[in-house]
């Protein structure tokens, strides 16, 4: 059986838009309408990679194979059914990815989509006279957001990332907005978070603003404290974790071109908690990002700043227990 990308059977769990052509369908992590309106090009670039999305449905096939676009540089696509993580399929330069041998029955099929590279599909191919029905997911819906260390393009596949680790156990539906390089707190993108339903936030802050120098002492807390307003306007009471870094030795007391320390962003971080929470937002929380990968982890750290495979489990693990069980409990 050969489905077309654009059947509405096939739903797509994470992605914030679809790029439609008469070919292929692409997941887009901002609005592909609106691109515009997201500069630089960097970030479009970040945006139109799959991290957190899933192409999901409920079927009796034992076999999904899919024809996609060659991408020269990917990570892997991988299967899960019900939950399960059954395996996972090198995508990098290929027009085709194949799982065989998946449980018999009616089950819950998630391909989760490549954390970089971009993904194009042309067609995917079940068993002859498979049952196909979309998936209509109620579980709680998490929006993260954060820079290439939610992203985790070093992690072991796509549902290995610590928001997938997260994700998975917990049962949640997630979108992640982790765009690497990219988390400056654009406003636009407080916005994206505010309009989509939400029943769990969480936003990483601070190691791109601290890498470009592009906020500073002056205006590090207002642009937390605005977008964390921002998203409040239509989730106001919806349990919110803002994490400030996770461990980077390096830069945890050298100033940047701005004369601004990892160490003293952190308590601007928690300022800016304050701050909100003294105005009455009390469900909102700070997170020492040292908590979820601190100095005893560095080992885990290869290049002083990213995790590395072996890291970003680490800090799923960590993340639910010192997070997730915290403030939004089973």
């Amino acid at each position: 059986m050969l489905l077309r990308p654009d059947d509405d059977r096939l739903t797509w769990p994470g992605a914030i838009a679809l790029h439609r052509t008469a070919e292929w369908a692409q997941p887009w992590r901002l609005p592909y309408e609106e691109r515009g309106l997201f500069p630089p090009d960097v970030l479009l670039e970040k945006a139109a990679m799959p991290a957190g999305v899933r192409l999901a449905f409920r079927s009796d096939t034992t076999r999904v194979a899919g024809s996609v676009v060659p991408e020269p540089e990917s990570a892997p696509i991988d299967l899960c059914c019900d939950g399960a993580l059954l395996g996972s399929v090198e995508l990098a330069g290929r027009e085709r990815f194949a799982f065989a041998g998946l449980p018999p029955g009616e089950k819950l099929i998630e391909l989760w989509l490549p954390q970089f590279g971009q993904f194009r599909l042309r067609s995917l191919e079940l068993d002859d006279g498979a049952s196909v029905a979309p998936f209509e997911d109620a579980r709680p819906r998490w929006i993260t957001y954060g820079s290439s260390i939610t992203q985790c393009s070093a992690a072991a596949s796509p549902a290995r990332t610590w928001p997938a680790i997260v994700a998975r156990e917990r049962g949640l539906h997630l979108t992640c907005l982790g765009f690497g390089g990219q988390c400056h707190l654009d406003p636009l993108i407080a916005r994206v978070i505010r309009d989509r339903p939400a029943d769990f936030l969480s936003i990483c802050v601070g190691i791109n603003i601290y890498g470009q120098g592009s906020l500073n002492a002056r205006s590090f807390q207002p642009a937390i404290i605005g977008f964390v307003r921002a998203i409040r306007e239509r989730h106001p009471e919806t349990p919110f974790a803002v994490l400030s870094p996770i461990a980077s030795p390096e830069r945890e007391a050298t100033p940047n071109r701005v004369d601004f320390t990892l160490a003293a962003m952190r308590e601007e971080v928690a300022a800016a908690v304050d701050a909100l929470q003294a105005h009455g937002d009390q469900h909102l929380h700070y997170v020492d990002g040292r908590e979820i990968f601190g100095p005893a982890d560095v080992h885990l750290l290869p290049d002083g700043l990213h995790p590395n495979a072996e890291g970003y489990q680490l800090m799923g693990r960590r993340f639910l227990d010192r997070v997730v069980e915290r403030l939004f409990p089973a």
